[in-house]
């Protein structure tokens, strides 16, 4: 079976933060796993740099956009690189390639009647004396009254468009806009209310969605679908390819979203590949992101897809709840963030993932705690997986010359680890990720256990074949849990199976055969426990007040 797994693409005027990392990290996950199975996968993602944040902090630095957007692409790239994120193709918006085929998407979906023209009321700032885009409209949200920008409500999930905003005020200047005509291009979202209705009925009674995503879906139905503007009087974008209307640039929401099928396509020019596998009934597909993305993913998108004709609609929605901060919400305009290029300074990709994961906002909100994240590396990465690993290797390297014992491993090591692929692959698959790491560690502690309870030190000694079976069903213990561990941390997994010099790469148990270690090292460094202050210091010093 295909598998496409698509990772929203970060707005590039900023950072990335844990919140974006959290949210993404499920997709490398799933990419790394089915990858294991050896099913094919392509994983795609990009930064967008078309979107109005990007023109907002240009105009802050008195730069071009450009220059925001390659700076932070640039970053966002060797983010995703150092914590080892997969992706097959990862692209950005302003791309000659995205911007060709995001206007024939346009022009198709305007010939088969999904788009037409309307002459609309828009928000015009005369002290800036321009037409504003949505995110260029400050106020309070209609229906629960916190503030909220022109295009969405954060706080409430709302759709929004600028004129039902309370107390409108410009971004830029400040002052309260006023309102002209202007013509526009819709997209007929309200003629996919049936199919959309089918579509998510079966999401739910399959399972396949996160409950947010459907929750938030279905009551978006049943308000009922309006149809939405597809184009903006916006500075940067991919301009409407129809006469005497260049100067327009097709919306980022239909444009954004369209990115996972012009990566696609991106990537098969660029490999030689066919792409079309990836885009068919039979195709299982994963878009990863945050709740505040949730109608792109659930309405937006398999629309435009069903406009186009297009069968392999999304079957999986993995929608993660918010990160918190020290129990409070993140705030970039606050300076309320762990930024990822400054944590990656600082400690290992592998404690970040595995962090984040174990502790993932699957189902409800959850907190980033600098206590909680040094604690649960120092015990469960450090004390209990990599201490498992380093007393049994250090052990063969110090009793027998670093050869592995060569013996049959027993039957209840077997057993566990057959079991330990069976429902980590069922968890991972379901998008249950911390459910699956959790149980990989309930192995670790098993392993721990036994080795305890067999005590080689004194086998060795006194019974020196007893003590090889311990370590012969140790180290198999060793291989297999670095296996399954692959997906969430590859770094670590790579580097047992250096020292193991095991070449396999399949999910499903491998066996050990005798021979010598390679270069046995600890796999993770105690972090002092005084770099929690120091970090709540630093969070503390970097906030806006």
């Amino acid at each position: 079976m295909s598998i496409f797994i698509g990772g929203a693409w970060a707005y590039a005027n900023g950072s990335l933060h844990l919140g974006h990392i959290s949210s993404l990290l499920p997709g490398d996950i799933l990419a790394r796993y089915y990858r294991l199975k050896g099913d094919p996968v392509l994983y795609v993602s990009g930064s967008d740099c078309n979107g109005t944040p990007i023109t907002v902090r240009a105009r802050q630095e008195n730069v071009s956009p450009k220059e925001i957007a390659d700076r932070f692409h640039e970053e966002f790239t060797d983010c995703f690189q150092r914590l080892g994120f997969s992706y097959d193709m990862y692209t950005r918006t302003d791309s000659a390639f995205h911007h060709t085929l995001v206007q024939e998407i346009f022009l198709e979906l305007l010939e088969k009647g999904f788009i037409y023209k309307k002459e609309v009321e828009q928000t015009y700032c005369n002290q800036c004396e321009q037409f504003l885009p949505d995110r260029y409209v400050e106020g309070i949200c209609p229906n629960c009254h916190e503030s909220a920008r022109g295009d969405q409500c954060d706080h409430c999930s709302s759709i929004l468009e600028p004129l039902d905003l309370l107390e409108r005020t410009c971004k830029l200047c400040s002052e309260e806009p006023t309102t002209r005509k202007t013509e526009h291009f819709y997209f007929s979202l309200s003629s996919f209310q049936g199919l959309l209705e089918t579509y998510t009925g079966q999401a739910k009674s399959k399972q396949l969605w996160r409950e947010n995503a459907i929750s938030l879906t279905q009551r978006y139905l049943k308000e009922g679908l309006l149809d939405r503007a597809v184009s903006r009087d916006l500075p940067i974008g991919v301009p409407v390819p129809i006469s005497d209307y260049e100067k327009k640039k097709i919306y980022v929401w239909i444009e954004a979203v369209s990115g996972y099928y012009t990566a696609s396509k991106h990537w098969a020019e660029k490999t030689g590949h066919d792409d079309s596998e990836f885009w068919n009934s039979k195709t299982k597909s994963y878009y990863v992101h945050g709740k505040d993305n949730i109608p792109f993913h659930s309405i937006i998108w398999p629309t435009i897809l069903s406009g186009l004709g297009h069968e392999a609609l999304p079957t999986h929605i993995v929608s993660n709840e918010y990160l918190t901060l020290e129990k409070k919400k993140l705030s970039t305009s606050k300076n309320w963030a762990v930024w990822v290029p400054d944590i990656l300074e600082r400690y290992e990709p592998d404690s970040i993932r595995y962090f984040l994961t174990v502790n993932a906002p699957e189902s409800r909100d959850a907190d980033f705690s600098w206590k909680e994240f040094i604690y649960s590396h120092n015990s469960e990465l450090l004390g209990a997986y990599g201490n498992f690993v380093n007393r049994t290797l250090k052990f063969i390297e110090k009793s027998f010359d670093g050869v592995i014992p060569n013996q049959d491993v027993n039957p209840l090591p077997q057993e566990k680890v057959a079991l330990l692929y069976t429902e980590v692959a069922h968890c991972i698959e379901t998008t249950s990720f911390k459910q699956g790491l959790e149980k990989v560690f309930e192995l670790v502690r098993y392993a721990n256990k036994y080795f305890d309870e067999q005590q080689p030190w004194l086998q060795v000694k006194e019974n020196k074949q007893a003590c090889q079976q311990t370590l012969t069903d140790c180290v198999y213990l060793i291989a297999n849990t670095a296996q399954i561990l692959a997906p969430f941390l590859p770094f670590s997994s790579d580097k047992v199976k250096a020292m193991l010099n095991i070449t396999s790469s399949e999910w499903k148990p491998l066996l050990v055969t005798s021979q010598t270690l390679s270069n046995v090292e600890p796999l993770f460094e105690r972090i002092d426990i005084y770099k929690i202050q120091e970090e709540l210091e630093r969070l503390q010093h970097q906030a806006i007040q």
